[in-house]
């Protein structure tokens, strides 16, 4: 989910926009968009030829570029960001955001790049290099501040199923803010896949800051990106708790926004934070392969068996029709040309089957008593 920016790109631009700390002003097509569960997203236009003051920004967490038009609009374009810590005044160094569609719905509404969590920040300065078709209409910056969530508590659901069901954090536990989502659900046959993914978000995140990382996507994935709902039906922080993602029940084969192509009977999980060099920590595998073989087993899916499902995206790795022959437990890179779920955490794959069949299996039966004397 990360790609390194070439030097030759960024010397043979043929049109760059800054955006630099400075008084924001209420003049220059700005808007701020408020949700009943306290969050916000700050929208700051890009057009190409109009400048852009310099400026500082309301404080923010996850930010990202929308535009209007496909969602391959800045292909052969690079965009990169570096932002202003809110505590301490200091910048970070430039950050590349990934301009390609990999997560979403089959039919995306609008083109976005991936989301980039922050952690607080309040200045921001991105340079938008445009591919050769030029800058898309709508260009613009969304900075979103998650607030302090919509409130609720962290209740379960228990449903019998092979493998036990893992403690799930619900949408109320995380403060998921329901007025921001679509009312009704989408079902799609039963749950025969688990794609594994990570968020390309930072990775040293303390587990405690974890729900306002999922709210941040959830509001960027709905507000920015313009999809029904968060895209992931399932995530997992690195302390290995385990969170509902998209609404419609944990139970049910939520159609989710996961993995373009294949978002039919699967469910996608995703581990927050960046799992290419990064080991992803025991906890964090063990949480993954626990919703894994749970959602499995509710259709009777071995964890260590092959699923065939159909392509419906020309953009996915494979053409629309074709037939292909996964793990039932397989990385978002099998289904499209992509880095996600990081190399470390692909290479753990294999353990996370062995350990989802573990658990699916059902428990050795214990010894009779000895006769009472």
């Amino acid at each position: 989910m990360r790609f390194s920016l070439p030097a030759a790109l960024l010397a043979g631009c043929t049109c760059a926009l800054l955006l630099q700390p400075a008084p924001a002003s209420a003049t220059d097509g700005s808007s701020r968009r408020g949700f009943p569960g306290g969050g916000t997203t700050t929208s700051l236009p890009l057009t190409a030829g109009r400048p852009l003051a310099a400026r500082g920004t309301r404080p923010f967490e996850l930010l990202g570029l929308r535009w209007d038009g496909p969602a391959d609009a800045l292909a052969g374009g690079a965009v990169r960001v570096r932002t202003r810590d809110a505590d301490t005044g200091g910048w970070s160094d430039w950050h590349p955001l990934e301009t390609a569609a990999e997560d979403g719905p089959d039919r995306a509404p609008h083109g976005s790049t991936a989301p980039l969590w922050t952690g607080r920040r309040d200045g921001v300065a991105v340079d938008v290099r445009p591919g050769p078709a030029g800058p898309p209409p709508g260009l613009r910056l969304e900075l979103v501040d998650p607030g302090a969530g919509a409130p609720g508590g962290a209740a379960t659901r228990t449903v019998p199923a092979a493998a036990p069901r893992p403690a799930i954090v619900t949408r109320a536990g995380w403060g998921a803010d329901e007025s921001l989502r679509d009312k009704d659900f989408e079902y799609t046959g039963p749950v025969r896949e688990v794609f594994v993914h990570h968020t390309a978000t930072a990775t040293d995140y303390a587990c405690a800051d974890a729900p306002r990382v999922i709210r941040a996507i959830y509001q960027y994935h709905v507000q920015t990106s313009g999809w029904r709902d968060i895209g992931y039906n399932f995530l997992v922080d690195r302390c290995g708790t385990v969170y509902e993602g998209r609404a419609g029940g944990v139970d049910q084969p939520v159609h989710g926004a996961h993995t373009l192509g294949f978002n039919t009977d699967s469910s996608g999980v995703a581990a927050i934070g960046t799992y290419v060099d990064a080991a992803p920590p025991q906890p964090l595998q063990d949480g993954l392969a626990a919703v894994a073989a749970w959602k499995l087993s509710l259709t009777g899916q071995p964890a260590d068996g092959r699923t065939r499902l159909t392509s419906s995206s020309d953009a996915s790795r494979y053409p629309k029709g074709t037939v292909v022959d996964f793990d039932a437990i397989s990385g978002h890179r099998d289904a499209f040309t992509t880095e996600c779920p990081g190399t470390s955490l692909y290479a753990a794959l294999p353990a996370l089957r062995t350990a989802a069949t573990r658990l699916q299996q059902p428990p050795a039966p214990q010894p009779p008593l000895p006769p009472t004397p």
